[in-house]
């Protein structure tokens, strides 16, 4: 399943393709971009943590990460995280996007293009789990049409020291196909 579920997707001028060492500066200039976002992620991809984290990122045996290109234009990441094939569920997560592509809906897009792909190859269930003090991410699964199942509390302790509170989101296929 994991080869079907992590494979290159687009739509048009959207592309998701697998991160690769190949990506690396363009991926650390972009996130250079928000310097206060990773205060409140688990890990920093800010100038002085990106290559840990990236190295992380690339050769994790739970994650399947992609560079998010609009157009020629490397703009952001996303992966997924913690597939579990016999319960047919993974998560959607080590997301970011630049802040000039943000509010413009292309975010909406991108994880449409997960969704639909996940689903259409055999995932049933998708979380998402985002820190409570991120409100743009838990207004933008909201969007989507996920439930929040509740709060993991103190549930990680993240790279600045914070023990987080997390939230737990999920889409269902069924909740999905009803929506689109």
């Amino acid at each position: 399943m994991r080869d079907a579920l992590y494979i290159e997707l687009g739509d048009g001028d959207l592309r998701l393709v697998k991160l690769e060492q190949a990506h690396r500066e363009a991926l650390r200039a972009v996130c250079a971009a928000d310097g206060y976002i990773w205060s409140i992620y688990s890990s920093s991809f800010g100038p002085d943590h990106f290559d840990t984290s990236f190295d992380a990122l690339v050769g994790g045996a739970n994650r399947m990460p992609y560079a998010i290109f609009d157009g020629d234009t490397l703009v952001g990441m996303t992966a997924w995280l913690r597939p579990d094939w016999s319960a047919q569920t993974v998560e959607i997560g080590n997301s970011f996007i630049h802040p000039d592509a943000r509010g413009t809906g292309f975010n909406r897009r991108v994880k449409r293009l997960m969704l639909d792909h996940a689903f259409a190859v055999g995932i049933r269930r998708i979380e998402f789990r985002i820190d409570e003090r991120n409100q743009r991410s838990q207004a933008a699964v909201a969007k989507l049409g996920c439930t929040k199942e509740g709060v993991l509390r103190s549930e990680r302790i993240t790279w600045t020291g914070y023990v987080r509170d997390t939230g737990l989101w999920s889409l269902l296929k069924d909740e999905w196909a009803e929506r689109y």
